[in-house]
């Protein structure tokens, strides 16, 4: 195994993220990284990559300086290069559409999703590669909402996402 992985924790307004890079680009986010959490999200990681991942805050700062600006309102597009290695097939097709096709501000609802990868019976199947994304956040899988306006399902739980999306301006701010 080489080390070509990095990780660290940010601490950030929904809870503490861990962020992990290869040298191809972003490759992971978790939410709710407490000790434990990081610890079997990087072992499970490593395992997947095929690399021993090393904690690196230092060259992930310009990732943490991202984050950072889009908790802060003032970055709408992560600009950063991404590692699609943890995820494959359909998922992967679903979530660089999302990527790519639904902007700062804005929803889509599964079924849309569905459609614009040219599988419109497979809206559940969406719901299913929302929650395997390994890059939530950045691959904005918060901004996918049922069609008939409910909120969904998030896998960082449903008070990150609205947060999320109140952030973005979509929803209100939570009151509390």
């Amino acid at each position: 195994m080489t080390t070509n992985a990095v990780w660290t924790v940010l601490d950030t307004p929904i809870g503490p993220l861990l962020v992990a890079a290869t040298d191809e680009g972003l490759v992971n986010v978790v939410f709710r990284a407490d000790e434990a959490t990081a610890r079997r999200a990087v072992a499970s990681m490593g395992r997947r990559l095929g690399a021993i991942p090393v904690e690196d805050a230092a060259r992930l700062a310009p990732v943490a300086e991202r984050f950072a600006a889009y908790f802060a309102g003032d970055l709408k597009e992560f600009g950063l290069d991404l590692d699609w290695s943890l995820i494959t097939g359909f998922a992967r097709r679903v979530l660089r559409e999302l990527a790519t096709g639904v902007p700062y501000g804005a929803v889509v609802g599964y079924q849309d999703l569905a459609d614009r990868v040219g599988e419109p019976d497979a809206a559940r199947a969406v719901g299913s590669a929302m929650g395997a994304n390994p890059l939530p956040v950045v691959v904005p899988c918060h901004r996918v909402v049922e069609s008939d306006g409910g909120i969904g399902g998030f896998g960082g739980g449903l008070e990150i996402k609205r947060t999320l999306l109140a952030l973005e301006g979509v929803l209100p701010a939570p009151l509390f």
